[in-house]
């Protein structure tokens, strides 16, 4: 006899989002803008466009999860696979409400080209689950993890597919998705992913590269222009992660970082942020707003304050055609990705700005990822100052590329960023052959 338990069933879905051509909200157009000017400039025939341009691989799965009062949940996760010339597919996972098809897939194509940039054996993936994290519990929260990881299990491993943290997960997240896929395969399997604790084979570095990744580039584009650290203001939008870190690295390296936000609010002192201070009260409180040595400033209010360097570190398409006339900041450094719209961009470009891309100035999480990946194959590990240096080194020759590279061609970073690794994919695939 079959006893069925019924239980309530709630299904949660991406929320719709509109796909028109021009529609500058949807990170997927702005990619594909970003793809095409550079096959025009790199004078591609339309069919190597289309290949570049489209995904090698997708997989849409529904994710039950049975809830802590016993109701289920069906949620819906993704993971693609952009491009696989270069090598395996390398991306973070994202667990955010926000989270569709076409977000992911814009991501995936940003990681191809921020790999081949940086001259690391990948092609770009991305993954995702539409949920909001914070309203999971910690055990929801691994079954969610697990159940995805055996959902999406036939397309992932160490020459497949390497996942990664990003917005909504952390190392905890990728321990147990490389729990899941060891069990599965019968032995641990420390390559599986990327971002893990150190403790179960994660690198040295890696939970600070992305942000130190941002903090050499911004020195690097202050240097370019002949500015000191000392003598520059800066804003930091995003105060996780990324941007937390990249403000407490940016004032040790003397900024005057005068501005931070999060998704609950900002707050802004003139004289500049005790960083370390605000760090203690976002991990008392939960946010930077409140925090006492500071005034309340309104969150999109921070973009357009006028400093010399901004740091968009959060979320996709923050900078558009509404705003970008009033930013008033001379440098803007891509902590985020895909923060600044086509639009935007060309707005930034009339005015003169120094726009360094997302492929390039948040690379250093990858970048790690990658050493993490080359130490689990190999069962040896790196010191911390070893990781450190050789993340430096491999900044600064992208940035040094990408610098002469626009110089060269006329063109801007973001554009000289795109073009340089866009040829580096397309060769690999040109070498490689067409099959069958």
């Amino acid at each position: 006899m079959t006893t069925i338990i019924d239980a309530p069933v709630t299904i949660r879905q991406a929320p719709e989002r509109a796909t028109p051509e021009n529609d500058q909200s949807n990170p997927l157009v702005n990619a594909k803008s970003q793809l095409a000017t550079a096959a025009q400039t790199l004078g591609f025939d339309p069919g190597m466009h289309q290949i570049l341009a489209n995904p090698r691989r997708e997989m849409t799965v529904q994710v039950p999860l049975r809830r802590d009062d016993g109701t289920t949940e069906i949620l819906t996760g993704y993971r693609v696979q952009h491009n696989l010339s270069r090598g395996p597919a390398k991306g973070g996972l994202r667990y955010s409400p926000a989270v569709d098809l076409d977000e992911v897939r814009a991501l995936a194509m940003w990681m191809t080209w921020k790999c081949a940039l940086l001259d690391l054996p990948y092609g770009g993936a991305k993954g995702g689950i539409t949920l909001d994290p914070r309203r999971y519990s910690k055990a929801e929260l691994e079954r969610v993890t697990r159940r995805y990881t055996s959902e999406i299990l036939p397309i992932i491993g160490p020459e497949r597919d390497i996942p990664a943290p990003d917005i909504g997960t952390d190392e905890r997240t990728m321990a147990w998705m490389m729990d899941t896929y060891s069990v599965n395969v019968g032995y641990t399997v420390p390559a599986v992913v990327t971002g893990k604790p150190v403790s179960v084979g994660g690198s040295l570095g890696r939970a600070s590269a992305t942000s130190k990744g941002v903090v050499v580039i911004a020195l690097a584009a202050l240097a370019h222009l002949k500015r000191s650290p000392q003598d520059t203001t800066a804003a930091v939008q995003g105060f996780g992660k990324v941007g937390a870190g990249a403000a407490l690295l940016l004032a040790r390296a003397g900024v005057r970082v005068v501005a931070v936000a999060d998704q609950y609010g900002a707050v802004h002192n003139n004289a500049g942020l005790n960083i370390e201070d605000l760090q203690k009260h976002l991990e008392q409180t939960g946010s930077v707003v409140g925090f006492t040595d500071a005034e309340a400033l309104d969150a999109e209010l921070l973009l357009e304050l006028d400093v010399d360097l901004l740091v968009p570190a959060a979320v996709e398409g923050v900078l558009n055609e509404s705003n970008a006339h009033r930013i008033k900041a001379d440098v803007i450094v891509e902590g985020a990705n895909g923060p600044t719209t086509a639009a935007a961009d060309k707005v930034f470009t009339g005015a003169g700005k120094l726009v360094v891309p997302d492929i390039l100035a948040n690379a250093g999480g990858v970048v790690v990822s990658y050493f993490e990946w080359v130490q689990g194959s190999n069962a040896y590990w790196w010191s911390a100052q070893e990781v450190g240096q050789r993340l430096e080194h491999r900044m600064l020759q992208a940035w040094d590329g990408v610098v002469s590279t626009a110089a060269k061609l006329g063109l801007s970073l973001r554009e000289a960023a795109t073009v340089t690794a866009v040829q580096k994919v397309a060769e690999a695939h040109q070498l490689r052959g067409l099959y069958p």
